[in-house]
């Protein structure tokens, strides 16, 4: 696996390429959140369960169904969280066409919600498939618990925690930050170039 850390890197990087203000911080905190997660599953070696299992390091946690978890709970908590103080909820015999209500935006933060933490989470198992080392990861589990690997792993596999402050995790760090960070950097100075952030309207006043 890439470490903990780089992980956030692809919430951080969507946070910088976006316009201010179009990822809240809750939103990029629940990002990263959702990028990090999928390690949790390294309970599993406490609890003796083995690597290559279901439920072992990178199994079920690094799921594309895993990452559509996430994202229905992000837009559960969205939807519910968005809601104005003192605005009254659509009754059932409410005649607003369906068109104005999918068009709320409501709707369209619920939606956002969800797009963004499914992203982040199934960047975590992409980017564990880039990395030399380890067992690949289920992405389509429960329907196969076949590991995949990319072609390509460029990626220094990290090292657990007992051995990450040492020479081997320095070489990760650096071939993270090599393949990762600075890539994604460099796409976000891209995008900003080729988007650029729209004017602030000017006070006429």
């Amino acid at each position: 696996m890439p470490s903990i850390i780089t992980h956030a890197a692809v919430p951080l990087a969507l946070w910088c390429a976006a316009d201010r203000g179009r990822i809240p911080p809750r939103l990029l905190g629940a990002g990263v959140i959702a990028a990090m997660l999928p390690d949790a599953d390294v309970l599993a070696f406490a609890l003796h369960i083995p690597y290559a299992d279901a439920f072992g390091h990178r199994g079920a946690s690094h799921s594309l169904l895993f990452a559509c978890v996430l994202a229905a709970l992000a837009a559960v908590l969205a939807f519910f969280g968005s809601r104005r103080p003192g605005s009254a909820p659509l009754s059932s015999g409410s005649r607003q066409p369906w068109l104005a209500v999918l068009c709320q935006p409501r709707l369209a933060s619920t939606v956002q919600a969800a797009a963004f933490v499914f992203v982040c989470a199934a960047s975590h198992p992409l980017l564990d498939a880039l990395t030399s080392g380890g067992l690949g990861v289920a992405l389509a589990w429960p329907w196969s618990e076949h590991r995949f690997f990319a072609p390509w792993r460029p990626i220094r596999v990290s090292p657990f925690a007992p051995q990450f402050f040492s020479a081997r995790g320095l070489a990760t760090l650096l071939s993270e930050l090599r393949w990762v960070w600075l890539p994604l950097a460099g796409a976000v100075i891209a995008w900003k170039l080729i988007h650029p952030a729209p004017a602030a309207p000017r006070d006429l006043s």
